[in-house]
């Protein structure tokens, strides 16, 4: 709004933001892979990533699995100083963003189940910690925007209710990174055919695009594009002039004075 009302030219902008990021994993995923990945996307950097995982939906048949996997996976995570090697999980950028992170976690011990959530320890006492947290959610309403930090939240779901879930994840607006676990190449499509997403990561984490290597951006609430390491993203800054002159009035023959 600041841009569109300066009385000068219009000015060019490049917005990329987070998103509710969803890691989908069906039947025929590998726990541990899952485990390994989900943990590092959801929880690297203390979740201040805007491609981090927020929400894995996880299939009914094997959900407790891969759970147990899950909280066992957090129990190793070491907090502190991200300066030190022992360091899984840093700070929190500051006590604003604490005190976010913990009215959602109040919300969500109302109408949500915890799983888990760490205790910082003695790291909580000299700085901006906040204990990584997983969460599950008896219905997606109750994520309506980005919670940027260390909370991941877990969605159970019916195979018939998949392409469901998936629309109702697509309707939020956002689309960033998705990720998709699975050894069906059936599924991975079926997925990427609902969410609408600027990076999909198969059978990895979703948190390792390189700028300048693999281009990286989203679409809707997600960003404006282009994607920053693409091919179109200088250009998008570049403005095009036109310079025009009048053959007739130089009195000059076109081809002599080799203009083009």
């Amino acid at each position: 709004r600041s841009l569109a009302a300066r009385d000068t030219a219009i000015a060019p902008l490049i917005a990329e933001t987070g998103g509710l990021n969803g890691m989908f994993v069906d039947t025929t995923a590998l726990k541990e892979q899952v485990v390994d990945d989900a943990i590092m996307s959801a929880f690297g950097s203390a979740g201040q990533r805007c491609s981090a995982l927020r929400i894995i939906f996880l299939p009914e048949d094997t959900a407790d699995d891969f759970i147990e996997g899950l909280c066992g996976a957090m129990d190793e995570l070491g907090i502190g100083n991200p300066s030190e090697v022992i360091t899984d999980v840093g700070p929190v950028i500051d006590e604003d963003a604490i005190s976010i992170l913990e009215s959602h976690m109040e919300r969500m011990t109302r109408e949500a189940t915890v799983i888990k959530q760490l205790d910082t320890g003695l790291a909580g006492d000299h700085g901006s910690f906040f204990g990584p947290a997983l969460v599950e959610l008896p219905s997606l309403d109750l994520l309506e925007r980005e919670v940027f930090g260390p909370v991941l939240h877990v969605y159970r779901y019916k195979r018939k209710d998949l392409s469901a879930i998936a629309a109702e994840l697509a309707a939020k607006g956002y689309g960033l990174t998705l990720g998709i676990h699975s050894r069906l190449e059936s599924f991975h499509r079926q997925i990427q055919s609902i969410v609408p997403a600027g990076n999909v990561y198969v059978n990895r984490n979703m948190v390792g695009a390189v700028v300048g290597v693999q281009p990286f951006g989203g679409e809707g609430l997600s960003g404006t594009g282009p994607k920053a390491g693409g091919p179109h993203y200088l250009h998008r800054f570049a403005g095009e002039k036109t310079v025009t002159i009048n053959i007739s009035a130089q009195g000059g023959d076109p081809e002599l004075l080799n203009l083009s």
